[in-house]
């Protein structure tokens, strides 16, 4: 079964080609990072403007790559939440307009169900139940995975995203957007115990977790050093940030997985493309006996082909276009699970 999937959620216009959920025949991504750049994140009016420019083009591309034409695709995904509303519309707006003029079915597609999706590509082995770990700049979730189309919340963040904190830290440092992969290299340099900062926690759960206060903390020390006249040692504050937020997401996830009884373990998201968070993962679950799960670095960021494999599950489910296709952007990711059924 060939499904087509397309990806607008934030800044990137993506779309894939997908046989059967795994096999990837395309994956194009055009991505507006060099312009965003200009104003240290992601403006949503203008992302919503380049999506309108480049979806067609992205999408054409994909079905070339692929080899296919329209006719041949049997149904199309496409994020319909949580994400940047203008630019959701735009990919909505595309693939209904699509399934209406070539009479295939619309599937529906979490944001966050795709990105946990993107381990079924790297992973054919990897079927469910399993916890998962999804982290980008938007999203810090612990996730059961009870089927490939049935969710549960475990924990998550009460405010910033991993992501964010790690931009905006290293915006403090002086890093130009996107900050997290700046912070990744300098990191290789530093000292991880180079400064002390805090770990917040959160009040009567064991899951979830905060990480206002760490950027609070980060913002905070750069201004008293400045005020001060002193240098931060930049290396080593990229180095301590990562550290402090790979800790706490894989200390979260492994509390998780040891009281659920969960031992296949995943991680997905923009996020997982740090080398801190991937290698504190790696050992606490070498340590522990658990498997961990990975995508690669090309699929942890948005993209096209991870929809299209959530996609083809949500389409064997049943799922069709429907209310939450004219209504996007309103599901909270508490209702991930409703959302999905």
């Amino acid at each position: 079964m060939y499904i087509l999937g397309i990806e607008s959620s934030c800044d990137e216009t993506a779309a894939s080609v997908a046989v059967d959920g795994r096999d990837i025949r395309s994956n194009v991504v055009s991505s507006q990072i060099e312009e965003h750049k200009l104003y240290g994140g992601v403006v949503p009016e203008i992302a919503s403007r380049r999506h309108c420019e480049n979806v067609l083009g992205v999408v054409r591309q994909a079905l070339r790559d692929a080899e296919v034409t329209l006719e041949q695709i049997d149904a199309i995904a496409v994020t319909y939440a949580p994400g940047l509303i203008g630019a959701l519309l735009v990919g909505v707006s595309f693939a209904k307009g699509l399934a209406m003029a070539t009479g295939k079915p619309l599937v529906p597609v979490h944001h966050i169900s795709g990105h946990i999706a993107a381990n079924y590509i790297a992973h054919p082995s990897l079927e469910p139940p399993y916890l998962c770990l999804v982290a980008s700049g938007g999203h810090s979730h612990i996730i059961e995975v009870r089927s490939h189309t049935e969710f549960r919340v475990i924990g998550r963040t009460r405010d910033d995203a991993a992501g964010e904190c790690f931009d905006k830290c290293a915006r403090v440092l002086g890093f130009p957007y996107p900050g997290g992969v700046h912070i990744d290299r300098a990191a290789r340099e530093g000292n991880p115990e180079g400064y002390a900062l805090p770990r917040p926690t959160v009040a009567g759960s064991a899951y979830d977790m905060s990480f206002s206060g760490l950027k609070t903390a980060v913002i905070n020390l750069a201004h008293n050093a400045r005020q001060k006249g002193e240098s931060l040692r930049s290396a080593d504050l990229a180095a301590s940030v990562q550290h402090r937020i790979a800790g706490m997401l894989t200390e979260k996830t492994m509390a998780a997985a040891r009281d659920l009884g969960y031992r296949a373990i995943a991680a997905a998201g923009g996020v997982c493309a740090n080398t801190g968070v991937r290698q504190a993962l790696t050992e606490a679950c070498d340590k522990a006996g658990y498997t961990l799960y990975m995508p690669p670095l090309s699929l942890c960021g948005d993209n096209g082909a991870m929809i299209a494999c959530q996609g083809y599950f949500n389409y064997l489910a049943g799922m069709r276009g429907g209310p939450e296709l004219n209504a996007i952007a309103t599901l909270s990711i508490e209702d991930i699970g409703e959302s999905l059924k």
